[in-house]
Order: structure tokens, then C-alpha cells, then sequence
């Protein structure tokens, strides 16, 4: 292990960049997604709107749990907003959660777009599983440049 890794480990790593990229082009006035750890971290997209909802902590947290028992998605409804939640994993690492709020939706809306809600999850797992084999092309190129940088590499 790494000294950084002692530090970081590579999940939290990986969700604060995901996050970065999927937050960075949702739409203002869109869904508001949110970013939870496995130990009860969560970031959401948009803070002020998400507090204003008053979704408790407890709430997330017994939604992820019916994730680890295996419902996927997880499709709830709370403060005049539908949730869509699903596991956030790449091949290597299992990051959290990534939960979608709807404000101002109903069940029968959240279901009549169920499609294009999956799909919306599918895509964030899928930036993180881009952005971890970058993460680890970036780190396989560096290994390369330290070992030619100090000769210890021979060009063949």
C-alpha cells in the first residue's frame, strides 16, 4: 500500500471525480443527483435544492441498504419527490450509491420514465468506469516515465 492510499482510499478518490464530471452537465433546473459513500457520505448536485426538500440522512441510508440486500433499482418516493437509487461500482471498485431525486414527481411519472431514468443511472457507472481505467493508464504512463527517467528500463 501507498502512502497516499493510507490517506485516500481510491473509492473516495473516484467519487469526488465522477461526481465532478456528472454534476458539471446536469441541466439547473433538472434531477438532482447525489453521490453516497459506504460510510454515509453523500454530495449532492445541487445543495440548496436538495436541503430544501428535507430528505433525512436516515432515509438514504435505508435506501442503500435495500440496494445491498439486492433491490435494484430502488424506486421510493419522499417529500413530494420520487428517488431512483442504484449501486455505483466499476470492475475494480465499489464507490456507493448513486441516487437520483425528482422533485415534483409522482410514482406513476417516475415509472412512465423509468427508461430514461435507468439509463441516466447506467451512465454515471459508466463515467466511473471510464474515469478509473484512465485513472489507471495515467498511473501505468508515470510508472513508465519514472523507470525511463531513471534508467532502469531498457528500450528495445
Amino acid at each position: 500500500m501507498n502512502l497516499c492510499d493510507s490517506f485516500f482510499s481510491p473509492a473516495a478518490g473516484l467519487v469526488e471525480q465522477v461526481g465532478r464530471q456528472v454534476f458539471a452537465v446536469l441541466p439547473e433546473d433538472g434531477p438532482i443527483v447525489i453521490i453516497m459513500d459506504h460510510q454515509g457520505n453523500f454530495w449532492p448536485s445541487d445543495s440548496e435544492s436538495f436541503a430544501a426538500l428535507n430528505i433525512s440522512h436516515s432515509f438514504l441510508q435505508d435506501i442503500c441498504s435495500r440496494i445491498d440486500d439486492g433491490v435494484e433499482p430502488v424506486i421510493s418516493a419522499e417529500a413530494d419527490c420520487s428517488i431512483v437509487a442504484a449501486e455505483l461500482a466499476t470492475e475494480r471498485t465499489n464507490c456507493g450509491y448513486v441516487i437520483i431525486v425528482l422533485p415534483h414527481y409522482n410514482p406513476e411519472s417516475t415509472l412512465a420514465n423509468i427508461n430514461l431514468i435507468e439509463m441516466l443511472l447506467n451512465q454515471v457507472v459508466l463515467i466511473a468506469g471510464l474515469t478509473e481505467k484512465n485513472n489507471l493508464l495515467c498511473e501505468q504512463q508515470a510508472g513508465r516515465v519514472s523507470e525511463y527517467s531513471h534508467g532502469s528500463a531498457s528500450i528495445n
